[in-house]
């Protein structure tokens, strides 16, 4: 009984070593950055900066930041699906994304998400914002069936008094604060842990129309819906941020490391700016709301930044941000003389560089050396880097596309992580898969039967062509078919064939 007890002390003891030695996570997903919008990467190829970004330059000095790391889309729903699984948009139902709160989720039972991911390990697992891909509520004249909506109307038939399934805490989260589809689609309300969360106390669900909202000054971006009296997206950052800097706050377990997917609802449309934040004035200070928005999006990360220095737990906490889409092609914004997506050919929800080029930094204090990396990587590769942190083998089928950097960013080795890249425009249907240097361009009819009626739209040799100039395109150049082919005939093998494609 004696050695018995004495193994069970030996086997908690060692157990709680490995949890103190553990970083406390932290994977900040912004919503449409470019790289151009961050000063660091900016200054890359220009002197002129219009909005500074001081915490994340401060990330990307003292981190790795990649300057060729790619979204799995130009959009935002099938990236955040991806990012949350590890796995290619297509191999979703909805390859181009679930657009709507109340459509059935992407996420299967075999597939495994970040929170799954560390809590398997004992995280404290926590999420916060825009959640952006489908879930489950119920009808409101039957508590028992799961609404689905036809989407081209304003849907008034849910009850969105909370999540019935398919959420955050059923994927793995343990505490939650959730704007169902950020600041832009209904429901227009938030959740905590899954229940909806008053925004006044006088707060009650009413049909948020464009009218409603034009007394706050403000443009809908999507279709009126049900939400909160009291919704006011020039609010929903300052919520946001502070309940995560309550979460670091109130952490009391030292044994127990936290991991925090934190959604940013900047700087997706409507523009709504805060007033101030931190202290700070944000609203009115830059030439544009939108760029209001990309200063604000700093000033959350530095309140972040100040808890965790705070909480004295900076240095072993592992911080990964990135965005999950291009920048935006604001003209106010443009006419200033910024350029969200740097020296780069268009933006969010397009095929050329700046739909799906991102920002990307790791940043790890007590592990990590700063370095600037011109590998090509994706959003994706977080799942199977976090999987490699804590010591977890992915299945086989899970977490499919996604690339281990672990070993180049703590050991610099001199891994490749993809041989190949695959990822995917918006709603143009196009495909793009790039390998030593090339990209080319292609448009499908439908992903489930994408080798049909194949359309070749461009081919781009990146290293001598970086801006994609349309005077470069080779696709009609015969010297390059046989590159054509080549990659042509990678991308289709690739997708018919379900192989993995991640490098664990």
């Amino acid at each position: 009984m004696r050695n018995r007890l004495t193994l069970s002390l030996l086997l908690l003891f060692v157990f709680q070593v490995n949890a103190q030695n553990r970083p406390n996570v932290i994977v900040i997903l912004a919503d449409d950055i470019g790289v151009g919008d961050i000063s660091e990467y900016r200054r890359l190829t220009s002197n002129t900066i219009i909005v500074e970004t001081p915490t994340i330059d401060d990330l990307a000095k003292n981190g790795v930041f990649f300057t060729d790391a790619h979204s799995p889309a130009a959009l935002c729903a099938p990236t955040r699906y991806a990012i949350m699984t590890g796995n290619h948009c297509y191999r979703s139902y909805a390859p181009r994304g679930v657009w709507g709160s109340y459509q059935k989720s992407p996420i299967v039972d075999t597939d495994i998400t970040l929170g799954q991911l560390m809590k398997n390990v004992g995280y404290d697992t926590s999420f916060f914002g825009k959640w952006g891909f489908g879930m489950d509520f119920a009808r409101k004249d039957n508590p028992n069936i799961i609404y689905r909506g036809p989407r081209h109307k304003p849907e008034l038939e849910v009850d969105i008094t909370k999540v019935i399934d398919k959420g955050p805490l059923q994927n793995g989260f343990d505490y939650s604060f959730m704007y169902p589809a950020g600041i832009q689609a209904a429901p227009y309300a938030v959740y905590e842990n899954g229940e909806l969360y008053p925004l006044h106390k006088k707060s009650k669900i009413v049909q948020i129309t464009q009218k409603n909202m034009d007394k706050l000054g403000f443009k809908l971006d999507k279709m009126e819906g049900l939400g909160d009296s009291h919704w006011n997206p020039f609010k929903a950052g300052e919520l946001l941020v502070n309940k995560a800097v309550d979460f670091i706050n109130k952490k009391r377990d030292k044994d127990k490391p936290f991991f925090m997917y934190y959604c940013t609802q900047a700087v997706h449309k409507p523009h709504t700016p805060s007033k101030e934040l931190n202290g700070i004035d944000i609203a009115g200070t830059t030439p544009s709301n939108h760029l209001d928005m990309v200063k604000e999006l700093d000033i959350q990360i530095e309140m972040i930044v100040n808890a965790l220095k705070k909480k004295e737990i900076y240095q072993n906490t592992l911080i990964i941000f990135t965005s999950d889409n291009g920048g935006l092609q604001i003209q106010k914004t443009i006419k200033s003389g910024h350029k969200s997506n740097s020296n780069f050919r268009g933006g969010k929800n397009q095929a050329w560089e700046g739909g799906t080029k991102v920002p990307f930094i790791v940043h790890w204090p007590e592990k990590i050396k700063p370095n600037t990396s011109d590998k090509s990587i994706l959003g994706i590769d977080i799942a199977a880097t976090l999987a490699s942190l804590t010591n977890q083998k992915l299945e086989l089928n899970q977490g499919m596309d996604s690339s281990n950097l672990l070993p180049f960013l703590v050991d610099k080795e001199n891994i490749e992580a993809h041989p190949f890249l695959i990822n995917q425009a918006g709603t143009g249907n196009e495909n793009m898969i790039r390998k030593d240097g090339f990209k080319l361009i292609l448009k499908v009819d439908k992903d489930a039967d994408f080798q049909k009626n194949q359309k070749l739209i461009a081919l781009f040799n990146l290293n001598e062509n970086p801006s994609e100039k349309e005077t470069h395109n080779l696709i009609n150049n015969p010297k390059y078919k046989e590159k054509i082919s080549e990659l042509l005939s990678l991308y289709n093998k690739t997708r018919a064939s379900n192989i993995q494609t991640g490098v664990k």
